[in-house]
């Protein structure tokens, strides 16, 4: 079986790279022209919507012609920082952008319950896939995710770690997902980069991002170069040769999915820094055609995060 094409969407604010005091929500413009570029190769993308995205009048209709077609998902993604109840962690949170961890208990349940009920309210559709803001899994996250019946995760990033990114100046970083698979995974709430030893009914399924690994017979310091450039299965204006090539990597390898993501203000000109002007945000969109063309021809078959959640669970179940 070809790995399956998974298309993950952050959907939230303008260029949050830019710490900004204000967020605008202009990229909800931009939603229709890739979910066409999607479909037009069969793939139906998981669109991962934060707070301010969910009150934007124009990407919530666009989202509800979406489901209404059954060409997409809607899942959670949260900021911290900018999510209800909003009581002021550092001194000033839209600038440090703290971790969702990093907030008392008890507000990371709020804000989670929050935009679960706001997403519900608004799409009528339970929520069940989620992706963590800036990468932030942590097992509070992941006991609520079970309690609340979500089928996939897909905030671990394997080789990577997080904990030089600060959010909290006080804190401790994000999380070290160094050692994480990067098959799909149950999680375990008190280590989210292990296997859970005796996944419940319930426990919810890690679909980790595509992230290249250095090859073992490469050691010393070409492993440590290799190291600090991740290869990732999302656009960075220089790298739609090496996107294909994860393509290919995962077929030979007969891995069980690829999961490409992207911000969905990279999809507008100046909406972040690594695509400012049309020029480079056209040069992208033909990158991400040559490499969704590429992954079809490859047989891979596209499908939502909670549509592969629901069928690797399913054979899971047949072989115990």
């Amino acid at each position: 079986m070809s790995p399956a094409f998974i298309i993950t969407v952050d959907t939230e604010g303008d260029n949050v790279w830019a710490r900004s005091q204000t967020t605008t929500t202009r990229n909800a413009a931009w939603l229709p022209g890739f979910q066409e570029l999607a479909q037009r190769h069969g793939f139906r993308p998981t669109w991962l919507v934060n707070w301010e995205m969910a009150h934007d009048a124009a990407c919530v209709e666009f989202l509800h012609d979406v489901l209404a077609r059954n060409a997409g998902e809607v899942g959670l993604h949260l900021h911290g920082w900018d999510t209800p109840p909003l009581e002021s962690l550092t001194s000033d949170d839209n600038q440090h952008h703290p971790y969702l961890d990093e907030y008392p208990e008890s507000r990371q349940t709020a804000k989670l319950d929050g935009l679960k009920g706001f997403l519900e309210d608004t799409f009528q559709r339970p929520m069940r896939s989620h992706r963590a803001g800036r990468w932030g899994l942590n097992g509070n996250t992941v006991r609520w995710l079970s309690e609340n019946s979500f089928a996939a995760d897909c905030s671990v990033c394997p080789g990577v770690d997080w904990r030089s990114t600060k959010g909290d100046p006080r804190g401790h970083g994000g999380p070290d997902f160094r050692t994480a698979p990067h098959e799909p995974y149950f999680l375990d709430e008190l280590d989210v980069t292990k296997p859970a030893a005796h996944p419940s009914a319930n426990a919810v399924l890690e679909v980790p991002m595509t992230i290249a690994t250095p090859r073992s017979n490469i050691t010393g310091l070409v492993m440590e170069a290799f190291s600090k450039r991740h290869h990732w299965l999302r656009p960075n204006g220089h790298n739609g040769v090496a996107m294909r090539q994860r393509v290919d990597e995962a077929v030979e390898n007969e891995q069980a999915h690829l999961m490409f993501m992207i911000h969905s203000s990279e999809l507008m000109p100046g909406g972040s820094p690594t695509f400012r002007t049309e020029v480079s945000v056209a040069k992208m969109k033909e990158d991400l055609a040559a490499l969704f063309a590429h992954a079809q021809a490859r047989g891979c078959a596209g499908q939502t995060v909670a549509e592969f959640a629901h069928d690797w669970r399913a054979a899971a179940l047949q072989t115990v």
